[in-house]
């Protein structure tokens, strides 16, 4: 280490100790404000849409529909009939993440049951394979939303961060930092 980036640290922790309790409360708060604001409006859009809204694309598997890191906006309206060709969100029982496939088949059945089969755009196979054992169908409680809007490659960093962790942590680190060191 360099004595100027020796000097440079002492700079930094000198500028961190002038800092008075006020200063640094009042940074907290702030923080605290923004982080609360957006739950509230990450909150305000589950009840408005019933559903999980919004849900980020994490594979190819949807393209050219979808790519990977795009942000799904999605609306579970439970009265709203399914249709084949709508991109649903859906879970299933044994895997925590959420899919984002396309209705191909409906079964419809006498007493107004109705049950569907997805597919993504990438595959040539339906999506039995991907269902909770002995599950050939889903029905509308596997339904997480459908897609009605997105947001095109928001995600992307999100998804590069959790790949690379290390990475998180320093631009984390980096912005702990300036917050903290952050004049006005």
């Amino acid at each position: 280490m360099g004595i100027a980036s020796i000097l440079q640290l002492d700079e930094m922790m000198g500028d961190f100790n002038r800092m008075n309790k006020r200063r640094s409360l009042y940074q907290v708060l702030s923080f605290a404000m923004i982080v609360s604001s957006a739950l509230m409006i990450w909150k305000g859009l589950m009840v408005v849409t019933g559903s999980e809204s919004p849900i980020l694309v994490l594979s190819g598997s949807m393209e050219p529909a979808f790519h990977r890191g795009d942000l799904l906006f999605l609306t579970n309206y439970k009265e709203e009939p399914v249709r084949v060709g709508e991109i649903v969100v859906f879970k299933v029982e044994g895997r925590d993440i959420p899919i984002v496939h396309r209705v191909i088949k409906l079964h419809e059945k006498e007493d107004g049951t109705v049950k569907f089969l997805t597919k993504d755009d990438n595959n040539i196979v339906d999506d039995r394979g991907l269902y909770a054992p002995g599950q050939l169908w889903l029905t509308k409680k596997d339904i997480v939303g459908r897609a009605r809007g997105f947001l095109p490659y928001v995600g992307i960093i999100t998804i590069f961060m959790n790949e690379y962790p290390k990475v998180k942590w320093a631009i984390l680190s980096i912005l702990a930092i300036f917050v903290l060191l952050h004049r006005k």
